[in-house]
């Protein structure tokens, strides 16, 4: 009960601090001290201080450089750890540097984590994002999914990574198994070792494939230009059901996007950031792992949705000012939807920025979604 109460204080922070002025322009939250827990929010989170036990916090930008004994719970736009903890990290945000060890069990989703060479984990890596680095020291398994994933440090244990692409670098030394499913295959530096099995997964509604791999000679540690296109049609079919069956819901989505750009961005970060935080502390017990696991679920099904949402928008907004007089008809709108699509898969593949573009367009979309949903107050009776 603690924990979900928990979740429910670190929401409430993360709406004040995205909806409050820029995290730069406020002072460093004052952190509150529970026996031997630190709790700590606002624009601008710093740890400076040994914590004794547990640290809970949350803001737009988190910085931990001081040693945690207990666990780590943090959420935030940025955040940033530098100091050790001596338990797990639990942690949520837009963008995420690790580079400190971390006693026992590492959980984070986000935009984009980074995990440095001094990143020393003593047991088992769960990690999700937009692009994913890893590269220091693992003792236990890791489960790790992305639209770019890179490994290039040592892991221990066993590896299994579902993303879009999956790079093997230089310093990979993998003393397990590893599984994976990719839609660009598997990119392995020649230095790169497996002492176990490598397997290849089939992607759902396909046939299972022979183990692919590419052995390149170039640095694979740069992101990789280039589009799955079999996920990119997929995307693209998703986008034409969804307007040819929702017609006036995906118009609605769309004007939210137009009219209300900076509210769906905002809305939809923080559902960005809260719900697998929320998801992953609610896991840690035992009764609330059957609503963590649907909680991620919906999640996985709500980046996708969102995705194709900014799309819709996108391709709705281009067919008014291009071509107004079909703006309307269902099979224009469909054309300028999977355009719309092949635009940002094409931007997404653009090293650097792609990633940033994907994560703006899975954040509009589903704060659009959200905006929608949302209960619109009652207009005031005239007399």
């Amino acid at each position: 009960m603690n924990r979900i109460k928990m979740v429910i204080v670190m929401a409430l922070a993360l709406l004040g601090v995205a909806a409050g002025v820029p995290a730069q322009d406020t002072p460093p939250a004052t952190p509150r001290r529970v026996g031997a827990d630190t709790y700590v929010f606002g624009g601008s989170v710093r740890i400076d201080q040994p914590v004794a036990g547990d640290l809970i916090a949350a803001g737009g930008n988190v910085d931990v450089d001081a040693p945690v004994a207990g666990d780590a719970l943090l959420a935030g736009g940025n955040l940033r750890i530098t100091a050790k903890v001596e338990q797990s990290v639990h942690a949520g945000g837009g963008r995420l540097i690790l580079d400190a060890p971390i006693g026992r069990n590492l959980r984070v989703g986000g935009g984009q984590v980074e995990i440095g060479p001094l990143a020393a984990i003593g047991g088992n890596v769960t990690v999700g994002g937009g692009q994913v680095t890893l590269r220091g020291p693992i003792k236990g398994n890791v489960t790790v999914g992305g639209g770019r994933v890179l490994i290039d440090g040592v892991v221990e244990g066993d590896v299994s990574a579902y993303g879009g692409s999956l790079s093997l670098g230089p310093n990979a030394r993998l003393a397990g198994k590893l599984r994976y499913r990719s839609g660009d295959g598997l990119v392995r530096d020649p230095a790169a070792t497996v002492a176990g099995a490598v397997e290849r997964l089939a992607t759902p509604g396909r046939r299972a494939a022979a183990p692919a791999q590419r052995d390149t000679g170039r640095d694979d540690h740069a992101p990789r230009a280039g589009v799955s296109w079999l996920w990119t049609a997929g995307l693209m079919a998703i986008a034409a059901l969804l307007v040819a069956a929702l017609p006036v819901t995906s118009m609605r989505v769309a004007e939210g996007l137009r009219t209300r750009l900076g509210w769906s961005l905002l809305w939809g970060f923080i559902a960005l950031v809260c719900i697998p935080v929320a998801a992953l502390i609610l896991a840690v017990s035992i009764i609330g792992i059957p609503v963590a696991l649907l909680a991620l679920l919906l999640y996985i099904a709500l980046l996708l949705v969102g995705y194709v949402g900014s799309a819709i928008g996108l391709g709705q907004w281009a067919l008014a000012r291009l071509r107004a007089e079909a703006a309307q008809r269902t099979g224009w709108r469909i054309t300028a939807a999977m355009t719309a699509v092949l635009l940002l898969a094409l931007l997404g593949s653009v090293p650097f920025l792609g990633g940033f573009v994907a994560l703006l367009a899975v954040a509009a979309g589903i704060g659009a979604i959200a905006l929608l949903l949302a209960p619109r107050p009652a207009a005031a009776a005239t007399t």
